[in-house]
């Protein structure tokens, strides 16, 4: 026994000493915060784009030596499906650990979520998801969004195309609540704008077969074709379109602002124009600084269209957190307050919706394989025309 006791005594001392070390060099409480997109299916890219972002920011301030916090990021998939999108929006807003959330690109699964993150007092940012009601059909003070709406959005898309001067329309939109969104606001910017919709065909995101629709249009023969729906429906359409012998210009919105479209559509993305919130990176006030972090976090993916908008909103968590501490409802009320607050999208201010106000649009138009800003392209300098122009 004496052995023992001789043995262990300095294996106790050192192994006092070495909690107390550990102790002050991990003097620091982790924090928990979450992030909810579309990893799988078929707007897995701007999903994964998006979670990575939230992760450079959780990363980046983990690296910063004066936060008072170490975070702990937990990422969910929603598969963009709402009833997916409940099942996780209830186990991340039951987790008390989790003081706040970056949440949802797809509008019908946030719509799904919104009811969750209020009853559990969850304070949350949207990153992409662009449907009005979101943030306006409630008054929840948890609920913020630090991209612009739909509405924004189609207001400018309207007069955009009617600037370019055509004339008629024939939508198509899917018949989620972001495909209606979309078709409601853009038909009264339209007509408000002169133009003229000649028909307007609702059909399922799922849909594979366009015929009788398409049909229809080229009888109708449009100056454009408006789609109002996300990137799998998008290229389905496009593809359909050549296959009937349409030439009407393809009009899209922010949901197939994605290299994905791109590659589902080959040539025929050629000229292809849609809109989004915001500036390009490259113009963005803090796009440079994000892309040279994001690059050298040595992500393979893309950061995608909403990438900066994930990474802005991820920080104004932290930010949040980092001043009035771990608490849903000190975190609420601090989000609520949020006027002129610096981002790498730009300034960000709430209003008592938790709106983001400041809200640019800026359109886009496919050249050679890339999504270019339309003032960059060779489209607007008129070194190439867009079809029926």
């Amino acid at each position: 026994m004496g052995i023992l006791r001789k043995t262990t005594a300095p294996l106790l001392t050192l192994a006092i000493t070495a909690a107390l070390g550990t102790g002050v060099a991990n003097a620091k409480d982790t924090v928990k915060v979450a992030f909810i997109g579309p990893l799988t299916g078929g707007v897995s890219a701007v999903g994964v784009g998006g979670r990575n972002s939230a992760e450079l920011a959780v990363q980046l301030r983990n690296a910063d030596p004066n936060a008072k916090y170490e975070y702990e990021l937990v990422t969910q998939d929603s598969e963009c499906k709402p009833n997916v999108g409940v099942q996780i929006a209830t186990k991340i807003a039951a987790d008390r650990s989790i003081i706040g959330l970056v949440g949802h690109y797809c509008s019908a699964v946030a719509m799904g979520a919104v009811d969750i993150y209020h009853r559990f007092n969850l304070p949350m940012s949207v990153w992409g998801a662009v449907l009005p009601e979101i943030t306006y059909a409630n008054d929840y003070k948890e609920i913020h969004r630090v991209n612009g709406t739909m509405i924004n959005q189609n207001e400018v898309a309207a007069k955009f195309m009617t600037d370019q001067g055509y004339k008629t329309w024939v939508i198509i939109h899917d018949t989620t609540d972001y495909g209606k969104g979309h078709n409601k606001y853009f038909s009264e910017y339209l007509t408000a704008n002169g133009g003229e919709i000649l028909a307007d065909f609702g059909v399922p995101a799922d849909q594979q077969d366009f015929t009788a629709e398409l049909t229809k249009a080229k009888q109708l023969n449009p100056d454009v074709i408006y789609f109002g729906g996300l990137t799998p429906l998008g290229v389905r359409i496009r593809a359909q379109m050549d296959k009937l012998g349409i030439e009407s210009q393809f009009q899209g919105v922010s949901g197939i602002k994605s290299d994905s479209f791109i590659d589902g559509t080959g040539e025929l993305a050629e000229g292809v124009v849609s809109f989004l919130e915001g500036a390009p990176l490259e113009k963005l006030p803090g796009g440079q600084y994000f892309s040279e972090k994001y690059k050298a976090a040595g992500f393979t993916e893309s950061e995608e269209a909403y990438g900066p908008f994930a990474f802005s909103a991820m920080n104004l968590i932290l930010d949040g957190i980092e001043e009035v501490g771990p608490n849903r409802k000190a975190l609420t009320e601090y989000l609520g307050n949020i006027q002129d607050h610096d981002s790498v999208v730009g300034k960000i201010s709430f209003d008592d919706h938790g709106q983001n106000t400041v809200a640019a649009i800026t359109p886009y138009v496919i050249q050679d394989g890339k999504w270019v800003v339309w003032e960059d392209s060779e489209y607007a300098d008129g070194t190439r025309k867009l079809s029926g122009l």
